[in-house]
């Protein structure tokens, strides 16, 4: 499968950033590009759920990652997300990220219409054939996509040498014990257990609220890797606590990080509609959670 190493790590899901009017807002992107390459993050995952990859347009993911890569390209790995709910669309996101010269590309599978084993496969199969000088990720997150992998669809989908692993966010850790054994990396997805992953075996994580936080992620990483768990445990729980607080606003998740993102000088907008936006007495939860984070930041790292 080639050098794995550059998979290893802490990577960022990368948030979408617009302007004031809502559209994409191309400075933005490479300052939060900038931002987290200089925190050290490993690597930036691309056109996911948290760069609200289903509200935008073929256009405007293009020109997300034209403008990561102006920043990124040969600093950090580069992992671009390019499932659409239709073949075609992926393909040509597919064909464009290879242009562009990222390390790898992931989807999702098809969602809505309830598709079989083999129609997913075919779907994967079609967008990796787009790309075809390009590692491939499968995304595992059967709780928005309505479909969970199973090992008989991973081991159709191994088939295919480009296929080089799982981001798996699914809840149970087990899975990717399962994805392992067949001889596949795996990204832990669900950032509350990013400890727990690394212990079954993932070989990084790729989080949705590491962009806002990456000193704590990149923190734990390491102490996992030194075997220190006992401390790696006690920033983990910390870090849940702040995703706890993060998540209890009346406006999305990701609007709450954005703001704080803000306070840092990293200004993303906000979230595009029907996400809901920050309400007045949002800004109090997104304070809180800020000072949470800097409180932590300054005891463990």
């Amino acid at each position: 499968m080639g050098d794995m190493k550059k998979y290893q790590g802490v990577i960022p899901a990368f948030y979408a950033c617009y302007d004031k009017e809502g559209h994409i807002n191309a400075d933005g992107v490479r300052a939060l590009t900038r931002y987290l390459i200089e925190k050290g993050v490993n690597g930036l995952y691309v056109g996911g759920s948290s760069g609200e990859c289903i509200y935008q347009s073929v256009a405007e993911r293009k020109l997300v990652l034209e403008n990561v890569m102006a920043e990124a390209k040969g600093k950090v790995t580069i992992i671009a997300h390019v499932a659409c709910n239709n073949t075609i669309d992926s393909q040509e996101l597919a064909a464009h990220a290879e242009s562009l010269g990222v390390d790898a590309i992931a989807a999702i599978p098809p969602i809505y219409f309830k598709l079989p084993p083999y129609g997913i496969a075919q779907y994967w199969n079609d967008i990796s054939a787009a790309a075809p000088n390009t590692d491939f990720i499968i995304y595992n997150i059967p709780q928005l996509a309505g479909v969970a992998l199973s090992t008989d669809l991973l081991k159709e989908m191994l088939k295919n040498p480009r296929v080089i692993g799982v981001k798996n966010s699914s809840m149970p850790t087990q899975d990717i014990q399962m994805w392992k054994d067949e001889g596949c990396i795996v990204f832990n997805g669900p950032d509350e257990q990013f400890i727990s992953g690394l212990a079954m075996g993932a070989i990084s994580g790729i989080g949705g609220t590491y962009a806002v936080m990456p000193e704590l992620f990149l923190k734990i990483y390491a102490l996992t890797q030194a075997g220190d768990l006992a401390t790696a445990r006690e920033i983990q729980n910390e870090a849940c606590r702040i995703i706890y607080k993060m998540c209890s606003a009346k406006g999305n998740l990701y609007a709450v990080m954005k703001a704080i993102l803000a306070k840092k000088g990293v200004d993303c907008g906000s979230v595009r509609k029907p996400l809901p936006a920050l309400v007045d007495s949002d800004m109090a939860v997104v304070d809180e959670a800020a000072n949470m984070i800097d409180t932590a930041v300054a005891k463990y790292c």
